[in-house]
């Protein structure tokens, strides 16, 4: 399947791999866009709508698999043989998938605030009560919709997050598929050792990534290196954005 995206190209000269960066549940591309504002200097960028989100095509399916595959079929639609994945929570575990289908195509990966892990967890009912209590309330606007959101989520960061993807009255996710999906796309399957660096960046406050976790990666990521930054959580690259890209930068250059 191939995704809707955006491009950029390098505001310099360069020989680098392009950057592919992958947005996280119930986002789209442009929630990386911190991200890509700033990589843009020295690297071709690709953003792009995971399926079931913004405009890219729905499907009843939603697994690593099928989202790292949809990953692939856009690199090809682009012509692009090789690529660095940049990917957070949901879109960190697909680039993490890709590598078990397409290795050699990958250049370096980075992923944000999730480990390669099945959680076994529901950290979004919140979210799907509050998704669905918009629709069923047929409201159309963004200030209509906020106020019945509040009813079930106290953040209000949150709630302009999932606004994002709310458009004369309609949302640009799968709310059905998504729901019917959550168990793979909180889940995993163990993808075989990719032997190459990789950077795991998580927010100090996050409880997505901890010890517990370390044995599963490192066996399934055997160069990896870990990059904390502190006072952050979930949403790291939106709460220290240059933090998150200072790390990226060094280990791109490294």
């Amino acid at each position: 399947m191939k995704l809707h995206t955006r491009m950029q190209t390098a505001q310099q000269s360069h020989t680098a791999s392009p950057i592919v960066l992958v947005h996280g549940l119930f986002g789209s591309l442009d929630n990386l866009g911190v991200l890509a504002r700033e990589l843009v200097t020295d690297f071709d960028i690709v953003q792009v709508d995971m399926r079931n989100h913004g405009l890219s095509p729905r499907s009843d399916e939603m697994n690593y698999p099928a989202m790292a595959q949809d990953l692939l079929d856009t690199l090809d639609e682009l012509s692009i043989d090789k690529a660095t994945l940049i990917g957070h929570s949901m879109g960190g575990k697909a680039v993490m998938a890709a590598t078990r289908i397409a290795p050699e195509r990958i250049d370096k990966l980075v992923a944000i605030d999730i480990a390669p892990a099945d959680y076994k967890v529901r950290r979004h009912d919140e979210i799907f009560a509050a998704i669905n209590a918009v629709t069923e309330a047929g409201a159309t606007t963004r200030q209509e919709a906020a106020a019945l959101m509040r009813q079930h989520i106290p953040e209000d960061g949150i709630i302009q997050f999932l606004l994002k993807s709310f458009a004369a009255g309609e949302w640009r996710f799968n709310v059905p598929a998504l729901w019917d999906q959550y168990p793979h796309i909180v889940g995993w399957d163990t993808v075989p050792a990719w032997d190459h660096p990789a950077l795991f960046i998580r927010g100090g406050n996050s409880p997505y990534v901890d010890e517990s976790h370390r044995d599963a990666l490192l066996a399934q990521f055997p160069q990896a290196r870990a990059h904390v930054i502190a006072g952050a959580g979930h949403w790291v690259h939106a709460e220290k954005p240059q933090a998150v890209v200072r790390a990226i930068r060094r280990y791109l250059e490294a």
